[in-house]
């Protein structure tokens, strides 16, 4: 019993995987999902000049 063998063991490493042959469906796949961001960018964009959609937030009444 030695002290080195407690405690969890290391996986063995993967062997990294090669480049993946893309067909024509993912390549367009892909650019679609590029498009997509794309938009979604612009409109955070856009959402961002125009400041707080609502000003009030919740609102007191004068009683104490």
């Amino acid at each position: 019993m030695s002290g080195r063998e407690g405690g969890k063991k290391k996986p063995l490493k993967q062997p990294k995987k090669g480049p993946k042959d893309l067909d024509e469906d993912d390549v367009a796949f892909k650019q679609k999902q590029k498009e997509e961001q794309k938009k979604l960018d612009e409109m955070k964009g856009k959402a961002s000049q125009k400041g707080p959609l609502t000003g009030g937030g919740i609102k007191k009444s004068g009683k104490k």
